[in-house]
């Protein structure tokens, strides 16, 4: 059962993954690490989520990742996150990855997979011209068509003629829709994989990941004994913990930071 968490109230769960030997902080960017904002391009970590996930990253045995469904570069980009940074990256809903002193993993895209994927962008670019407020976004391994600067009737009249142009295109390519996103991808990866991927990578003895979305909870199912699943916002989820906003995260890693912190002195 999912339950709010209360900053002011002390939380076993919480104590517990801030004691795991090796910790992993996963975290999903848009609605979690950064508002929910109408330009995609324009999102940013709070600067109190920043802050916590620093000083997170400093702690012996302490490793925060971000797992996004966009592309690398989006991500890194939004992230602010350049060459020096000890943050882990996991790009396209954990189709590629970035990590500290390597760089990027290769992603492995197939000559065939990148004409399909160039060659839908320009079908559906101009397509999507006919819909006042939806945008197209090119990933790496497929496509993103946002809804939120649109009306909703708009929205839902674009994604079913993007669905059409799909289905008759790229039936096999994976579909995943968000909020007020629909996203349509090469590859099947999901976060369900980039957790996996990273607690073998990292040794992690304890996970914490927090999201907001539907595609969170490819994440959130796979999470194991020693973990802590968070839930931002509201919304079916399988986390242990509910916040409301990024605001609450930016709380909750503080806790975390300072319980790890005071527990290894």
């Amino acid at each position: 059962m999912t339950r709010r968490w209360i900053a002011s109230t002390p939380d076993a769960a919480v104590s517990a993954i801030a004691r795991t030997p090796v910790l992993l902080v996963a975290l999903d960017f848009d609605g979690t690490a950064s508002p929910l904002v109408p330009d995609p391009m324009q999102a940013r970590a709070l600067p109190s989520v920043a802050a916590a996930v620093a000083r997170l990253a400093l702690l012996p045995d302490t490793v925060v990742a971000y797992v996004s469904g966009r592309s690398l570069v989006h991500l890194r980009e939004i992230a602010e996150h350049d060459d020096d940074s000890p943050v882990i990256l996991a790009g396209s809903h954990g189709a590629q990855y970035w990590f500290p002193g390597e760089g990027e993993a290769d992603a492995g895209e197939t000559t065939q997979e990148r004409e399909l994927r160039e060659s839908l962008f320009d079908e559906l670019e101009p397509l999507l011209e006919q819909y006042p407020g939806v945008e197209l976004e090119r990933k790496t391994f497929g496509v993103g068509v946002h809804g939120r600067p649109a009306d909703p009737a708009v929205e839902r009249a674009a994604f079913s003629a993007v669905d059409e142009v799909m289905a008759r295109r790229a039936a096999r390519w994976r579909r995943r829709t968000g909020d007020r996103i629909l996203e349509f991808s090469s590859r099947q990866e999901g976060k369900d994989a980039a957790i996996r991927a990273l607690r073998d990578r990292t040794g992690a003895t304890g996970i914490l990941f927090a999201g907001d979305d539907v595609t969170d909870e490819d994440a959130q199912r796979v999470l194991e004994d020693g973990d802590l699943g968070v839930r931002v916002g509201e919304g079916q989820t399988a986390a242990t913990l509910r916040v409301d906003s990024p605001q609450q995260i930016a709380e909750l890693l503080g806790v975390i930071a300072a319980e790890r912190a005071t527990g290894r002195e």
